[in-house]
């Protein structure tokens, strides 16, 4: 074996089985175990924040699939490994798993595992196959390896040359099979970086054809490359393809063309927004982990703050920044986790959603700054996240209670609910459905996180040493930083005043959202009639003047086009000619004078 230092990490949802196997590998010098996840979305969290510091951290991913005993668990274990595969092609994966199905080993194979051994299997063949899976080799146990390679003897020739045949056709379907997702697989990858770029506010008209342009030409290549190498059972099984319309719908929507002609008349009834297709069978787990790992890879593009709406999170460095939001991104899936298994029923949602906030916030802002983190502030000595947790009832009244549909994304996420866009319902697991709750994602983590640094702001600003660990370098002055808060009081006005009842009033919330080039904001239709119904003082006269403004601009502006008319017409129809026939008039008076002259002068 190679005295290379081997850098593992571990997956697996039994936490006893992850130590037991920790300690085991402590025997062989060579083999590290580097970090662990219990969870899938913890697993892609903690290889981005690996992948960011230093690519070669991690040399092999050992994984369970799911928890290696439910159908839907298996399934969203091989999700995985194909999400891998995608995101991080060079990384080798070990499937170490209970599992023994013969289908569901070749479908693991397919997504591009590298090696499986059963568990149980002895530590030293279990490093082996780590060494020759790292080393560039793949590692399946004796069972899998002879279905694969067909080398099973039977007593007579003639089974043997059947088996022979057999074996081959399974061999050249598995071959099929794994170009096919691989190939679908960067398909996706490039789709979902152009849907992204569509995504970005203010895109000019040019560049929106163009990348419209290239996602038709992706959605054609991957319903060709279903055709050309799914099998007659996988073909039934691949979705019609729809296109995924962009929040600014720049997309144009498309169909599969249709194996039957003469269904291509035209689109059924059952296809309108109002009636979507039978509900995902994706349980509510797996699009959480869907939609998380759409979130971690977002956050690897830049953070900047696109918008004209400054934000707290704008103070941090670009990687603080980005720790940040991983993991709030990590504690609301864990605080997730813990309300699946306390069997919260969907009704007790209303009540519990701030503290599902407040939680996620608090152990956000624990692990963010340290929990035993202290600071010098004159003679004090204070200890930082004690002091500002108890800013809580600020940060929830400022911040959590602003926060649009948080409810509706918890229940979508825990519950597997529809969710109502633009007054139509989407079921779950839709493209539509994600693309929304992706959205409110990514609002949620940005307000947490903005919570996270309000309360910083608000009290230890100016503290050198926070400034010196977490503030952005053109922020760090006395004079910036006070610029900064500033601006953040008059967005709070400004909001309270202005913007949150024109919101109201137009039915409507803002999002900020990850977009390419940094953080954007983007609008969506809302219901809002009861907090218009309850707006008072300026807020409510803000809306006054809006109804009235609409009221009046119309006949206003059709008044001013009348008096503007009169105006060009007396300007030039009366005055102007007046002016011309006195000018004429002049001229014609110089002209007699000059020609009097003339004739006096000949006389």
């Amino acid at each position: 074996m190679s005295d290379r230092l081997l850098k593992l990490l571990l997956v697996d949802q039994d936490p006893i089985f992850r130590l037991g196997l920790r300690v085991a590998l402590e025997e062989f010098p060579n083999v590290q175990v580097v970090s662990e996840a219990q969870t899938d979305t913890a697993a892609l969290q903690i290889l981005a924040k690996l992948a960011q510091q230093d690519p070669n951290q991690v040399n092999l991913v050992v994984l369970e699939l799911g928890n290696g005993h439910s159908l839907s668990s298996q399934q969203l274990g091989l999700q995985l490994c194909r999400h891998l595969k995608t995101q991080y092609p060079n990384l080798p994966l070990l499937l170490l798993s209970s599992v023994q199905e013969q289908g569901l080993l070749l479908a693991a194979r397919a997504a591009g595992v590298n090696g499986y051994c059963p568990k149980g299997t002895p530590v030293s063949e279990l490093v082996t196959a780590i060494h020759e899976i790292v080393a560039g080799g793949s590692y399946w146990n004796r069972e899998i390896g002879k279905q694969d390679t067909g080398m099973q003897r039977r007593p007579d020739a003639g089974n043997a040359l059947e088996n022979l045949s057999a074996s081959s056709q399974l061999l050249f379907a598995q071959q099929r099979k794994h170009l096919r997702l691989s190939g679908i697989g960067y398909i996706d990858a490039t789709l979902a970086e152009v849907t992204a770029q569509l995504e970005v506010p203010g895109l000019p008209l040019l560049d929106r054809a163009v990348l419209a342009g290239q996602r038709r030409e992706l959605l054609a290549a991957r319903w060709l490359l279903n055709r050309l190498l799914a099998s007659a059972v996988e073909r039934r099984e691949v979705p019609r393809w729809r296109s995924v319309p962009t929040g600014n719908n720049f997309a144009s929507a498309q169909l599969q063309p249709p194996a039957n002609p003469r269904l291509s008349t035209s689109i059924s009834k059952s296809d309108s927004p109002n009636k979507q297709n039978a509900p995902s069978l994706l349980s509510p787990r797996s699009l959480q982990a869907a939609l998380f790992a759409s979130c971690i890879t977002k956050l690897q593009f830049p953070l900047q703050n696109l918008t004209a709406t400054p934000l707290e999170i704008d103070i941090l460095r670009e990687d603080k920044k980005r720790d940040l939001l991983y993991l709030v991104l990590q504690k609301v899936a864990d605080t997730l986790d813990e309300i699946r298994a306390s069997r919260v029923e969907i009704n007790q949602l209303s009540e519990l959603k701030n503290t599902l906030l407040i939680d996620a916030w608090e152990a956000a802002t624990t692990e963010f700054f340290g929990k035993f983190a202290r600071v010098r502030v004159g003679n004090n000595n204070l200890e930082i996240v004690n002091f500002l947790l108890q800013s809580s009832a600020i940060v929830q009244v400022e911040i959590f209670q602003k926060i649009p549909l948080a409810e509706e994304l918890f229940s979508y996420l825990l519950f597997q609910t529809d969710l109502q866009i633009d007054n139509a319902s989407y079921p779950a697991g839709g493209s539509e459905a994600k693309e929304y709750a992706e959205m409110l994602l990514e609002n949620l983590l940005i307000q947490i996180a903005n919570g996270v640094v309000q309360p910083l702001l608000n009290s230890l600003a100016d503290v050198e040493e926070i400034k010196q660990g977490f503030y952005d370098r053109q922020l760090i002055s006395t004079r910036e930083i006070e610029r900064f808060r500033n601006n953040l009081s008059w967005r709070y006005r400004l909001r309270n005043y202005v913007n949150e009842p024109q919101a109201i009033f137009e039915s409507r919330y803002e999002l900020f959202v990850f977009a390419p080039r940094g953080i954007a904001t983007i609008s969506i239709y809302a219901p809002r009639g009861q907090e218009l119904a309850q707006l008072s003082g300026i807020p409510l006269v803000i809306t006054l003047a809006i109804e009235f403004r609409d009221a009046i601009a119309p006949r206003l502006q059709s008044l001013l086009s009348f008096l503007g008319s009169g105006v060009v017409f007396v300007l030039t129809q009366v005055i102007g000619r007046g002016i011309g026939l006195i000018g004429r008039g002049i001229l014609q008076g110089i002209g007699s004078v000059s020609l009097t002259e003339k004739k006096n002068k000949k006389l």
